[in-house]
């Protein structure tokens, strides 16, 4: 029996970085697992984001996915969305609700720097308590009603927005974790009217939450205050191609919304791990027991894995480069070691979705490196994994075939 397998270390591409001698966090990784993979598989290179579209795990995972992100690409909200089951009707707009932190001067919004895209990767619970809070403030919740705004907590920074009759041509909403350390002014909603009313509801939040009791107490106990939020990754409502129809059933393992609303959306099913944050403290373990489950029943699993790309916004190197350490010693390698237990027949592929780069902590949408190895085969590149020696196998230039490499189609 031939088993599938997917695993997207997020983010975890780079380029040389000078702190490390100028080579990338995957060549400075201790990663012994996915070097003997790549030494015994093929080694490559792919292009997972097309020209012309914005750089990210959105457009990069939808084509991982063999979904080209060219025909049926309208948001990343939307796919987020779908993960938690909230149906968009026509005339819908979905947005990512992050909790920011703007900094701490004396100063119009516009003129403050965006100090973190997570609040400083605020905990679940308190994210919830303190947006749930903003909405209930009579001022806010009137301007949002009339906006035609409701919101969605999620027990993370990443809360999704609703709005109804919503025209978002021509808006162009910046995803704040390319444009860290940077004034808020220029990045704010722009393009059409309804961006105004985004944006007004965007400086009336910085307002009321700035000073409130909730972000005091956050800022006494030495934690970033969520003193902001951020309309981003906009979009309608969408289809995707039934992964299950082309290649096979299965479940895909993820902390994040996104991953798991492209699954639903796919026809795979998503699957939630106790203790998966999406940060660099996570339950490994849990996440490769989990694909390993999903295996006894189905032929294809997919582990994804956030830590490489929060860290790297964070401006964490040393985490960096220890979750993809972790990738490779606490979910990888006990995942190949369950397989070969198993007596199963394996083909794996292990990538980046995208590059998210040290030097501006925001993503690049340049070609990332590949494993695609064959438990079956035993000769191949030779070569460790790492965006170099990538550049020396084959090049696929569109993402969106990597499925049909994986299962040999």
């Amino acid at each position: 029996m031939l088993k599938h397998i997917l695993i997207i270390g997020d983010g975890m591409a780079d380029n040389p970085v000078p702190e490390l001698g100028n080579i990338t966090p995957l060549e400075k990784a201790n990663i012994p697992v996915m070097d003997a993979l790549a030494k015994s598989g093929v080694l490559g290179r792919a292009y997972n984001v097309p020209e012309g579209l914005p750089a990210g795990s959105d457009t990069a995972i939808l084509s991982i996915f063999a979904c080209d992100p060219r025909s049926c690409y309208t948001g990343r909200a939307p796919l987020e969305a779908a993960a938690s089951g909230i149906a968009l009707v026509p005339g819908d707009a979905a947005y990512r609700c992050n909790m920011v932190t703007f900094e701490d001067i004396d100063a119009p919004l516009e003129e403050k720097r965006i100090i973190s895209h997570s609040a400083g990767s605020i905990e679940g619970e308190e994210s919830i308590e303190i947006i749930n809070a903003l909405f209930a403030i009579p001022e806010f919740a009137a301007a949002a009603e009339k906006a035609g705004i409701v919101v969605h907590p999620s027990p993370s920074f990443r809360h999704m927005a609703v709005q109804s009759a919503a025209d978002i041509e021509g808006i162009r909403l910046i995803p704040p974790h390319d444009h860290l350390g940077e004034k808020a002014g220029q990045h704010l909603p722009s393009g059409c009217a309804n961006a105004e009313v985004l944006k007004e509801l965007m400086l009336l939040a910085h307002r009321l939450l700035d000073k409130h009791p909730l972000n005091e107490s956050r800022r006494a106990r030495g934690k970033l205050p969520a003193n902001g939020i951020w309309f981003w990754a906009e979009g309608t409502a969408v289809a995707l191609p039934r992964f299950t129809d082309r290649y096979s059933t299965g479940g895909v393992i993820s902390a994040v919304p996104l991953c798991h609303g492209i699954a639903r959306l796919a026809g795979l099913e998503p699957v939630e791990v106790e203790g998966a944050t999406g940060e660099i403290v996570t339950n490994y373990e849990g996440k490769a027991a989990a694909a390993l489950a999903v295996l006894e029943n189905h032929d294809f699993a997919a582990v994804h894995l956030e830590a490489p790309d929060e860290c790297t916004h964070n401006g964490d190197l040393e985490g960096k480069i220890s979750s993809i350490e972790q990738l490779d010693s606490r979910i990888i390698a006990p995942l190949v070691e369950g397989l070969k237990n198993r007596g199963w027949d394996w083909r794996m592929l292990v990538i980046s979705d995208h590059k998210t780069l040290t030097s501006t902590r925001g993503h690049d949408g340049d070609c990332v490196p590949f494993i695609l190895y064959d438990s079956r085969k035993s000769q191949g590149s030779g070569l460790e994994y790492n965006e170099k020696n990538g550049l020396k196998g084959p090049t696929v230039s569109d993402g969106s075939r990597l499925m049909d490499l994986l299962f040999e189609k």
